[in-house]
C-alpha cells in the first residue's frame, strides 16, 4: 500500500490531536493561554519562540554545506591510489561518526581553549562541531556514489581529452549527487534536529528558547508540544524542497 506525502503528514498530525486528546482525561490542567495568538502574553511567547527558527536554519545550513565540502574531500582520498590518503579516509570518517555529537560539542566548546589555546564562540563551535559529525557520514555517501558510476564513463571522458580531475568534475560527480540526493536529504534532516544539542552551550535556537520560556511560564508540556510542531514542520518543508529536487533533476535527466 502506497501512501502520499499529504496523506503521511495529515496521519502525523491526526495522531499528535489524538495524543492530546487523550490527556484530557489526567489531573493535569492545561493552559494553552501561555502560547495563545489571541492573548498578550502568548502572543509575545509565541514572537519568542519562533524567532529561533532564523537561529536554527543558519546553524544547520552553514553546518551542512561545510560538512558536504568536506565530505568530498574525504570521499576523494578514499578513492586516491595514494594508501596514506584512503588510510586517512579510514582515520576520519571512523573518529568522526564514532563521537557522539553532544560528547564533540562539549570538547570543542570547553576542551579546546584548554588544550590547545584555540576559543570558539558558541556559533562557531556548533558549526564546527555538526559539521565535523556529518562529513563522515557525508564522506561514506559521496563515496558510495562515486563508485556507483560504471567505469565506462570514465573511460569516455579519458577518450575525449579530459583530465581525470575535469571527468570526476563535469561527468561523475554531477552523476553521483543525483544518486546520492535522497541520502543528502536525510543527512540534512538529521542535522536539522541535532541542532538542538547546541542549545546545551547556550545557542538562542529553538529548543534553548523552549527551554528558558519554561523556566518562566512553568508550562513544559505546551511549550514543549509547540516546540515539537516547529521541529515537524520544518522537516516537512525541507523533505518537500529534496522531493521537488528530485523530480526537477530526474525531468532534466529525461530531456537530455
Amino acid at each position: 500500500m502506497v501512501t502520499s506525502p499529504l496523506v503521511a503528514r495529515f496521519l502525523v498530525l491526526a495522531a499528535v490531536a489524538l495524543a492530546l486528546s487523550g490527556c484530557t482525561s489526567s489531573t493535569y490542567t492545561w493552559g494553552w493561554h501561555v502560547i495563545s495568538p489571541f492573548d498578550a502574553r502568548g502572543r509575545n511567547n509565541l514572537l519568542f519562540l519562533t524567532s529561533g527558527i532564523w537561529a536554527t536554519l543558519s546553524i544547520s545550513i552553514i553546518s551542512i554545506v561545510i560538512s558536504v565540502l568536506v565530505g568530498i574531500a574525504v570521499a576523494l582520498a578514499a578513492l586516491s591510489r595514494q594508501k596514506a590518503l584512503r588510510g586517512f579516509n579510514q582515520v576520519y570518517v571512523e573518529t568522526f561518526r564514532s563521537v557522539p555529537l553532544l560528547v564533540l560539542l562539549l570538547w570543542v566548546y570547553y576542551g579546546l581553549p584548554v588544550v590547545a589555546g584555540i576559543q570558539f564562540g558558541v556559533f562557531a563551535a556548533g558549526v564546527i562541531s555538526l559539521a565535523l559529525s556529518d562529513s563522515a557520514f557525508e564522506a561514506e555517501i559521496f563515496r558510495a556514489g562515486i563508485q556507483s558510476i560504471p567505469k565506462g564513463q570514465w573511460e569516455a571522458g579519458r577518450s575525449i581529452g579530459l583530465t581525470s580531475w575535469q571527468v570526476m568534475r563535469f561527468i561523475v560527480l554531477p552523476q553521483a549527487i543525483r544518486r546520492i540526493l535522497p541520502a543528502l536529504g536525510n543527512q540534512f534532516v538529521y542535522v536539522l534536529k541535532m541542532s538542538s544539542l547546541i542549545s546545551v552551550i547556550g545557542y538562542q535556537e529553538l529548543t534553548r528558547r523552549a527551554n528558558e520560556l519554561t523556566l518562566v511560564e512553568y508550562r513544559p508540556l505546551e511549550i514543549y508540544t509547540l516546540l515539537v510542531l516547529e521541529y515537524l514542520l520544518l522537516i516537512l518543508a525541507v523533505s518537500w524542497l529534496v522531493r521537488r529536487l528530485e523530480r526537477h533533476m530526474g525531468a532534466s535527466d529525461r530531456g537530455h
